[in-house]
């Protein structure tokens, strides 16, 4: 069983730049705050402020030039490329603005597929997809594929691939950004039931109306933390 006493993500002193025309040009400076399990957390800045490339280091998906990165206890920077996909593939789960779905898997199918990639046993792997497809509320659609489904139905099944290997962290970027209003909300409220059963979620968003459904805000302007509000510490 993880401990909640310790945090699930620690960030210590980050700083991520890259070389462009020969300049190097800094995009994160010296970032530091801890995540705890069970917290509901948005990051929140404008176009250029480096929430993506902070999403990208705190989902695996790159390593930062300096500073610690600490996912469940693990120092991500020491991490060979190998350990990195497992725990992109084990510890997080990524909801994407876009969807990110096969379109020619059924929604059975994509919610499987990470699952396959882990080796998970075929019995497993169908209790964990319906069950997670039974709280997004598509047991009924399970058999579609995503050009039959509307965009939420599509972002649900996203959220459902997510949480199916039970991840530690759901990384959510701009989860609303490619819906209407209407179901922009619905979305919102299914993030709040998840958090609420127990997940971890950190949501990166440019958008202050999303941000602030979440339990706690950090601001992020400029490459470094300008806000943390309703940070448990």
């Amino acid at each position: 069983m993880i401990s909640t006493s310790l945090p699930l993500i620690e960030v210590q002193g980050l700083g991520h730049g890259y070389v462009m025309a020969g300049e190097l040009m800094t995009v994160l400076h010296e970032v530091t705050f801890k995540i705890y399990h069970g917290e509901f957390v948005a990051i929140i800045g404008p176009s250029g402020s480096g929430k993506s490339t902070l999403m990208n280091m705190l989902g695996c998906l790159d390593v930062a030039n300096d500073g610690t990165y600490l996912l469940d206890g693990q120092n991500v920077r020491e991490l060979s490329d190998n350990k990195l996909a497992t725990i992109r593939n084990e510890k997080i789960g990524f909801i994407f603005q876009q969807f990110n779905l096969l379109p020619k898997l059924s929604a059975y199918e994509n919610v499987e597929l990470p699952l396959i990639y882990r080796n998970l046993p075929h019995k497993e792997r169908k209790k964990a997809v319906e069950e997670s497809l039974r709280i997004v509320g598509l047991e009924s659609r399970m058999h579609h594929r995503p050009s039959e489904l509307s965009g939420g139905q599509q972002q649900r099944v996203a959220i459902a691939r997510a949480i199916a290997g039970s991840p530690p962290l759901l990384l959510a970027d701009e989860p609303t950004g490619a819906l209407d209003s209407k179901t922009g909300i619905e979305v919102m409220e299914k993030m709040k039931e998840l958090n609420a059963l127990g997940h971890t979620i950190l949501i990166i968003t440019h958008d202050l109306s999303i941000a602030e459904q979440a339990k706690r805000v950090i601001r992020i302007q400029d490459g470094k933390i300008v806000e943390d509000r309703g940070s448990q510490e």
